[in-house]
């Protein structure tokens, strides 16, 4: 899956995961939130959620808390 890191205008982060065959762009179009943060891929590992970056066409990549941030959010 691939997910999308937004600031909402509350200020706080919140993720969006969707399909490979969604394109990061057409995703991005489809949401509101002003400010990108980061990008990339997630998968569940084990029980553990792992984030990895790869080129894509916002030009970001994903952080080491991505995965905290994921992880609230599913909580």
């Amino acid at each position: 899956m691939r997910y999308i890191i937004f600031e909402d205008f509350a200020g706080e982060l919140t993720p969006i995961i969707f399909p490979e065959r969604i394109s990061f762009n057409e995703m991005r179009e489809q949401i509101p939130y002003t400010k990108v943060l980061s990008a990339g891929t997630v998968q569940l590992d084990n029980g553990l959620i792992k984030c990895f970056s790869h080129p894509n066409e916002l030009g970001l990549s994903s952080f080491d808390n991505d995965r905290d941030v994921i992880f609230r959010h599913l909580s």
